[in-house]
């Protein structure tokens, strides 16, 4: 058990007074992280060195307080249920009575809860003053820095990826795009093509059917028709050719009587 590769969380507290007295109405920030294997250590400030608090525990402590709230199944699922309370929207800063010393309250502690009807994490602070004090705030602010510094880091290098995804899919796309208008444009050609090919191909049959149908061919075709139908065998061929067939008859009759 311990804190090994325990992520920090970041986050911002609401301030609740224990008595009805007015306090500091500015806005806390807090800072749980590890330091080192055996603790966890939490700092909450408002940036004013009279109001920053600190809690630092060890795991004995907290599986006392485990304990306490009676929360079964392993350590590293207590962790992970301690972090995602403090990492929940419902945290509090609660402070109650006044330090003459500094003028500000004189106790605290930080309460989380992961969601409504589940145990409450409940840890005193102790308050920090002087060195101790902007110690603590200039490591809450070195941390806070780092920890952005770290998600923009991983930010960018996810849009730069994204970025090169994009161009990809883009330049695929206008491949595509290319190789359709190419074949459009091939199409769009043979079509005209084959319009142009049917236009001649019907132009030269019109041209044939006027020429066909025009009134000197016509009257040309009406004429030889005329003279082969009105055509009529010369008169000499025709008595020439009756007369062999009668006198052919007659000399048959003539030798049939003697």
């Amino acid at each position: 058990m311990g804190f090994e590769d325990l992520e920090p969380v970041f986050g911002e507290a609401r301030v609740e007074w224990v008595s009805k007295q007015s306090g500091p109405s500015d806005r806390f920030l807090f800072h749980v992280h590890a330091p080192d294997p055996s603790r966890l250590t939490i700092h909450i400030t408002d940036f004013h060195s009279n109001s920053t608090w600190e809690a630092v525990r060890s795991v004995m402590q907290l599986e006392d307080m485990r304990d306490d709230l009676g929360i079964g199944g392993s350590w590293s699922e207590f962790m992970d249920y301690v972090l995602a309370s403090f990492k929940s929207r419902d945290v509090k800063l609660i402070l109650d009575g006044h330090s003459e010393s500094d003028n500000g309250p004189a106790y605290a502690k930080l309460v989380a809860q992961k969601t409504k009807g589940m145990p409450v994490i409940s840890i005193p602070l102790t308050k920090l003053t002087g060195s101790a004090a902007s110690a603590a705030i200039a490591n809450l602010s070195l941390q806070l820095f780092k920890a952005f510094k770290s998600t923009h880091e991983l930010y960018v290098e996810g849009e730069q990826d994204r970025s090169i995804r994009l161009t990809k899919m883009i330049s695929a796309e206008r491949e595509r795009s290319e190789s359709i208008q190419s074949q459009l444009e091939q199409y769009s050609k043979r079509q005209k093509l084959q319009k142009t090919n049917s236009s001649d191909n019907a132009g030269v049959s019109s041209l044939l059917n006027n020429a066909l149908q025009s009134p000197e061919k016509q009257a040309a075709r009406d004429t030889g028709s005329t003279k082969v139908a009105s055509r009529v065998v010369p008169a000499h061929r025709r008595a020439r050719v009756r007369g062999v067939l009668l006198q052919d008859t007659e000399d048959n009759e003539d030798e049939k009587k003697q």
